[in-house]
């Protein structure tokens, strides 16, 4: 009976264990179902697990845990990059989701003076920071973690360092985990076949986060393209020949007054019907009482029938209690009025014809919103993004 109970508390102990382990709660994103390829960018906001992807990736090389690696295949001289050095130590190896933290039995031992991460098994990692791009000439390395390389002092200088000194082993591999920024590494990576991406979000994390703290920053800065870097981990970029920048979009303040003199429904319908069709522009402004522009809505659709469309226009009217529908009729003609009245024929429609090209119109729209003459009574992501792309 005795030894019965001893193999039963062996068995237990296996199953505690099994059941602890990364795989069983980390996120679909952070486990790298399938194999971590050769070069992997991992994306994130905010305490999405950025930190605890790489340390995982390090410790599982090290260790020879699969899906990183195999037994058969352990990596033994890592490179960990950071801003600085104090980064490395603080984030990358001491922090709460560092590699210490996270290693199985003892974990490795840290010798500061030597700069170097040191495992029991004579698996070494060392410490480089973005600061000093000539410290990577000369070590050679199997793997590498470069945590929050949008933000390093000279980014391309100590990645490509970095590149020079991945060649030992059968495979040298890499992992970088940051928080986007539209830097010129960054437009690298993500464009660059031989690396593979993924992005955290925040929120889907927010288990292992303070209670409330996604839903203050929400009410902050939801819809803002901060919320969306820090808390959803997208890249978000203006162009330097557009008409319109996120930071003045954002700068003009929400809300809409209660009382506006005119409300209209503006649709621009696509040039053809059927699944490839483009989208059909469709957004609601008004005029408030010193004649300064407000948009109200931004339902634009993606439409299969021409019918389809129509009926997205006719609910914002109903819902913003417009005035009209004004619908630009250059590529449909009469079409478009008389489909909008097919869906209703009570509901007004007034037909304008362009004779200029976007960009002309446009012009005049964009002196209105640097004139303080228009403002957004919401965040409308997708509408600012076309609109900041528009050049």
């Amino acid at each position: 009976m005795q030894n019965g109970w001893s193999r039963l508390e062996i068995g237990k102990e296996w199953v505690e264990a099994i059941l602890a382990e990364w795989f069983g709660h980390a996120l679909a994103q952070q486990y790298f179902p399938g194999g971590s390829g050769d070069n992997r960018l991992v994306t994130g906001g905010r305490g999405s697990g950025k930190t605890r992807v790489g340390a995982e990736w390090v410790n599982g090389l090290v260790r020879g845990f699969p899906p990183f690696t195999t037994r058969d295949r352990r990596y033994g001289r890592i490179a960990l990059v950071g801003e600085s050095l104090g980064d490395v130590r603080e984030v990358m190896i001491e922090g709460p989701s560092g590699i210490r933290a996270v290693s199985r039995g003892v974990p490795p031992r840290f010798e500061a003076t030597r700069r170097r991460l040191v495992w029991t098994n004579g698996a070494v990692a060392q410490i480089f920071s973005s600061e000093d791009p000539e410290s990577l000439r000369g070590p050679q390395f199997d793997a590498a973690w470069l945590d929050e390389a949008a933000k390093w002092k000279n980014a391309e200088a100590t990645f490509d360092m970095l590149q020079f000194g991945l060649r030992l082993g059968e495979r040298p591999i890499q992992i970088i985990t940051t928080t986007p920024r539209p830097t010129r590494l960054m437009k690298r990576l993500i464009t660059d076949p031989t690396v593979r991406v993924s992005r955290l979000r925040t929120e889907a994390n927010s288990g292992n986060l303070a209670a409330g703290f996604i839903a203050v920053l929400e009410r902050r800065y939801g819809g803002t393209r901060l919320a969306r870097q820090e808390l959803d981990g997208e890249l978000i970029e203006d162009r330097e020949d557009a008409l319109w920048s996120r930071a003045a979009l954002e700068a003009m303040g929400g809300g809409a007054p209660e009382d506006l003199r005119r409300i209209v429904v503006a649709v621009d319908p696509p040039a053809s019907s059927g699944r490839a069709s483009a989208a059909c522009g469709i957004v609601a402004a008004g005029l408030d009482g010193d004649g300064n522009g407000v948009v109200l809505a931004d339902a634009t659709v993606e439409a299969a029938r021409p019918t389809d469309w129509a009926a997205a226009a006719i609910r914002l009217y109903r819902r913003v209690d417009a005035d009209c529908i004004v619908a630009e009729v250059n590529q449909g003609g009469d079409m478009v009025t008389a489909v909008l009245r097919t869906v209703d024929a009570a509901v007004p429609v007034k037909a304008v014809r362009a004779n200029r090209g976007k960009w002309l119109r446009a012009e005049p729209v964009a002196a209105l919103y640097q004139q303080g003459r228009v403002r957004h009574a919401e965040r409308f992501p997708a509408l600012e993004d076309e609109m900041c792309e528009f050049s």
